[in-house]
């Protein structure tokens, strides 16, 4: 990976939804673009937990990685975090850095999961570590955030619906300018 694609930060939520909009674009072999993916996440996100806004907007961003550079899924959960975390806080960076993480966890715990999982996510599993060691699960059992991360995963796993009618970025904009850290 080269050094330009891990100097990516974003320092404003314009800059933001600027490569947000970019990820229409994009569909990392699944059956919606990433734009259309991170909206549908996001939405789910928002019924499920209505109060927490870090967590919907860990949905909206957690596959940015994808985009800087694509073709990387096995780092692509660390790029995005590191791209996010000065602006949008340590939260929604962990919850964007651990969701690959969740979907091993998911595997390793409910080995039914799996069947859940779309070819292309069956496939970056395998490059992402596929099942958790022993030692893997510990931490993520001790994670003081695991129900979110789990609830992110969930969401991940179905925002791939074609044509499915969410809000579009406006929706979230005042979200991530509520969230933004003002020295980003």
């Amino acid at each position: 990976m080269g050094k330009a694609a891990l100097a990516v930060r974003f320092r404003s939520s314009d800059e933001l939804v600027a490569r947000l909009e970019s990820a229409a674009d994009a569909d990392d072999d699944e059956p919606v673009d990433l734009l259309a993916h991170a909206l549908q996440c996001a939405a789910i996100l928002e019924r499920v937990g209505p109060a927490d806004r870090e967590l919907q907007i860990a949905g909206l961003v957690h596959d940015l990685g994808t985009l800087v550079p694509p073709g990387r899924p096995e780092t692509h959960a660390a790029v995005g975090a590191a791209a996010v975390a000065g602006l949008l806080g340590p939260r929604v960076a962990d919850l964007v850095a651990r969701h690959d993480d969740a979907k091993r966890y998911l595997v390793t715990t409910e080995p039914r999961y799996r069947h859940r999982l779309s070819t292309r996510s069956l496939e970056t599993l395998r490059l992402q570590g596929g099942l958790l060691d022993p030692e893997e699960r510990a931490v993520l059992d001790d994670h003081p955030d695991l129900e979110a991360l789990l609830t992110l995963r969930r969401a991940d796993d179905a925002a791939k619906v074609p044509g499915a009618r969410t809000p579009g970025l406006g929706h979230w904009r005042a979200v991530l300018e509520g969230l933004a850290c003002p020295a980003a």
